[in-house]
């Protein structure tokens, strides 16, 4: 029987690095990983170009480890070199799986990955190649959410799956409020105005100005990422 035809031609996957943890909370689970990268793979067999934004969280986290200790912006770079570890982690996973990969960082560090250059990630892309984009946006003050729109709107992205630890956007927080109601969807007006948790707000301002839909959904299962491709109905679509 014909597989259905992804919706999306080419996606931009932020995971975060809590995602990236498991259960642990802390440092890499292989298993989780493995799952995340073959999910990936199947969308490029589908013909889908995916790049991926990741987090650091799983390591260091600029605001929350160094708030009040260190200096915002060393902190936060600290936070852009947790990710390229995440990067570099996913890439050869990617690679034990004969996926064609290539990690770019938006902080130069030529010995172990491409510098970020639109142009060239453009022609990875378009040549079935994932591409994992580094460093957030190799700014201090941005979150990797914000980084992952950025690259969104560079790449041409016709959405952004947000892989979160969390099934959807909620009216409040689920583990807080047994009363909150998730949304199937919502617009960016109502998440900013109701501050509801899903990005923060220069990243959903940034999504907003760009018109890119966002997808966001619960990682534990990863098989939602094809799920998303293929426009299936999963988590909360913010547009």
């Amino acid at each position: 029987m014909e597989e259905h035809k992804p919706v999306y031609k080419r996606v931009l996957l932020k995971i975060s690095g809590e995602a990236l943890a498991g259960e642990q909370g802390r440092g890499l689970d292989f298993g989780v990983i493995g799952s995340v990268c073959s999910e990936v793979k199947r969308c490029v067999a589908l013909g889908v170009e995916v790049g991926i934004v990741v987090g650091g969280g799983n390591f260091w986290r600029g605001v929350k480890d160094g708030g009040g200790k260190l200096e915002r912006t060393r902190a936060d770079h600290m936070g852009m070199l947790a990710t390229v570890m995440n990067c570099l982690a996913l890439a050869d996973v990617f690679e034990q799986m004969d996926v064609d990969v290539r990690v770019q960082t938006a902080i130069e560090m030529r010995a172990i990955a491409e510098p970020y250059i639109r142009g060239r990630a453009m022609r990875h892309l378009a040549r079935g190649r994932v591409v994992i984009f580094g460093c957030g946006t190799g700014s201090p003050f941005f979150s990797t959410d914000t980084a992952a729109v950025l690259r969104a709107a560079e790449i041409e992205a016709d959405a952004i799956l947000l892989a979160k630890n969390v099934d959807g956007v909620y009216s409040a927080d689920p583990k807080k409020d047994p009363e909150a109601v998730k949304y199937d969807s919502i617009t960016y007006d109502e998440v900013l105005a109701r501050h509801l948790e899903v990005m923060d707000s220069t990243a959903t301002s940034l999504s907003m100005d760009n018109k890119i839909p966002v997808i966001l959904f619960a990682l534990k299962d990863p098989e939602n990422v094809v799920r998303a491709v293929m426009g299936e109905k999963i988590g909360t679509v913010v547009q």
